[in-house]
């Protein structure tokens, strides 16, 4: 066992020296190729943009103010057609009513497709977000969902057959 021991070591002891590279990371390995972050660009103010946001938000409030006294009518008339059968005089007319409030609601539709219009018109431009006009059209998108929503949840109450 020690002959072998002490006749392995002599033997290693014979091996040539070679310069291999080192393992270690090489300058290239650790440069950073990402591009540089570049501070944002700010938006500069625009007068007739800022004109077509204050039209389109009068444009919304007036349609969430006139949807409202129309909902709740609706609402009552589809209370009462719940019980009545499709087609019955109560039926038509929460019908009807619906109808006028999907009127008021293709009303919030253009106004927040207006929004979302110029949105991408600034976009395409490669110009900096607009805020004001981020915040319109959230708020428009946002009153858009809310009307579709109690459309639906009262179209959901009268009977179909």
């Amino acid at each position: 066992m020690v002959r072998t021991l002490l006749l392995l070591l002599l033997l290693a002891g014979c091996a040539g020296r070679r310069d291999y590279p080192s393992l270690l990371p090489r300058t290239i390995e650790t440069r950073n190729d990402a591009e540089p972050a570049r501070p944002a660009a700010i938006a500069q103010p625009d007068p007739a943009l800022d004109a077509k946001i204050a039209e389109a938000r009068a444009a919304l409030e007036r349609s969430a103010k006139s949807f409202t006294p129309y909902a709740e009518r609706a609402t009552g008339l589809v209370a009462r057609a719940k019980e009545a059968p499709a087609g019955s005089e109560a039926w038509l007319d929460a019908q009807a009513a619906l109808a006028d409030l999907d009127v008021l609601r293709a009303e919030s539709s253009a106004r927040t497709s207006d929004l979302e219009l110029l949105t991408i018109e600034r976009a395409a431009a490669i110009a900096p977000p607009y805020p004001a006009l981020d915040a319109a059209y959230a708020e428009a998108k946002a009153q858009l969902e809310a009307q579709e929503a109690r459309i639906t949840a009262l179209t959901a109450q009268l009977p179909t057959n």
